[in-house]
C-alpha cells in the first residue's frame, strides 16, 4: 500500500505540473501574437530603409559619415540579446553559445587584450557574462518591461557616440531571428560601421529615381543614424518574438511529456492496485481454508 500511495502522490504532482505548463503555453501564445505583429510590421520598413540608403549613398560621390568608416577592429563591442526568463528551451543557451563562438573564432586576440566589451539585453545573458567576469556595460534587464523604439534607441545612441569618438571600432549584435513558433535562426549582424550590403553578382539591381529634398547629402546624414537604430530595434523585436515562440514550443512539449508520464503512472498504479487486491484475496482464501481445516 505504501507503493500505491507513492504512485498516487506522483500522479497528483505531475497533473499539477501539466496544468502549469499548459497555462504557460497559452500565455506565451498570446504574447507571441503581439510580438509577431510588431516584427512583421517593422521588417518591410527596415528593409526598404536600407535599400533607399544603399541607392542614395551610391549616387553621392565623396560622401563621408563617421558611421561608415571601416576601421581595423581593435576594440569590439558585442550586443547579445537574450531574455529575462527561462523555460524557453535552448533559446538563451544558443544566443550565449553563439556569442562565445564569435569571440573565440573572430575576436580571440582582442579578447585576450581585454578589448572586447558586451552589452547584454536580457537578464539571462547579463547574469551569464557577469558571473564569468566579462566586460559587461550597463544593465538593460528592464528593457522588455517597456519595449519600444525610444528605449532601444538609448542603447543605440550610446553605441553610436562611442563609435564616433573612436572608443569602439566594430559593433556586432547576436540574436535569434524569428521565422515561426518552432524555428528561430541564430543571427550575427554587424551594425557599425554601416557598410553596403553585399549582393550576388547575378542579383537584379533596381534603379529607382527618387525625388530628394533638400539634398542627397542631407538625407544620408539623417538616414544613417535612423537605419542603425532601426537595425538594432528589429533585432530586439526578432528576439522578443523568438523567445515567446521558443517558450510556447517548450511548454507544449512539456505538457505532452507530462501526459505521457501520467499514462505510465496510472498504468503502474492500476497494476500495483491489482497486485494488492490479488494478495488480499489470496490471504483471505488461505485463512478461510485454514479455518475449515482446523
Amino acid at each position: 500500500m505504501a507503493n500505491l500511495k507513492e504512485v498516487r502522490n506522483r500522479i497528483v504532482s505531475v497533473s499539477s505540473t501539466q496544468q502549469i505548463t499548459k497555462a504557460m503555453k497559452m500565455v506565451s501564445a498570446a504574447k507571441l501574437k503581439r510580438a509577431t505583429n510588431a516584427i512583421v510590421q517593422l521588417r518591410p520598413y527596415a528593409n526598404k530603409l536600407r535599400d533607399i540608403l544603399a541607392q542614395v549613398s551610391a549616387s553621392v560621390e565623396g560622401s563621408e559619415s563617421p558611421f561608415t568608416e571601416d576601421r581595423i577592429p581593435t576594440k569590439v563591442l558585442i550586443i547579445v540579446v537574450s531574455s529575462n526568463r527561462g523555460l524557453a528551451g535552448a533559446f538563451n543557451a544558443n544566443a550565449i553559445k553563439a556569442t562565445n563562438n564569435l569571440i573565440a573564432n573572430k575576436y580571440a586576440d582582442q579578447f585576450a587584450r581585454g578589448d572586447v566589451s558586451l552589452i547584454a539585453i536580457g537578464k539571462k545573458g547579463q547574469d551569464f557574462f557577469e558571473r564569468r567576469n566579462f566586460n559587461v556595460i550597463g544593465n538593460n534587464t528592464e528593457l522588455f518591461a517597456n519595449l519600444n523604439f525610444e528605449n532601444v534607441s538609448k542603447i543605440t545612441e550610446y553605441v553610436m557616440e562611442e563609435f564616433k569618438e573612436g572608443n569602439i571600432d566594430r559593433v556586432e549584435v547576436v540574436y535569434n531571428q524569428f521565422r515561426n513558433a518552432a524555428i528561430q535562426i541564430l543571427t550575427t549582424e554587424q551594425i557599425l560601421p554601416l557598410l553596403p550590403e553585399e549582393k550576388p553578382e547575378d542579383a537584379k539591381v533596381s534603379e529607382t529615381d527618387y525625388i530628394i529634398e533638400p539634398s542627397k547629402e542631407k538625407i544620408i546624414e539623417e538616414l544613417i543614424p535612423k537605419a542603425i537604430k532601426t537595425q538594432l530595434y528589429k533585432a530586439v523585436l526578432d528576439s522578443h518574438a523568438s523567445e515567446h515562440g521558443a517558450r510556447m514550443t517548450a511548454m507544449d512539449k512539456a505538457t505532452e511529456n507530462a501526459g505521457d508520464l501520467l499514462k505510465a503512472l496510472k498504468l503502474s498504479y492500476n497494476q500495483a492496485r491489482q497486485a494488492a487486491i490479488t494478495t488480499e484475496l489470496t490471504e483471505i482464501v488461505s485463512g478461510a481454508a485454514a479455518l475449515s481445516n482446523g
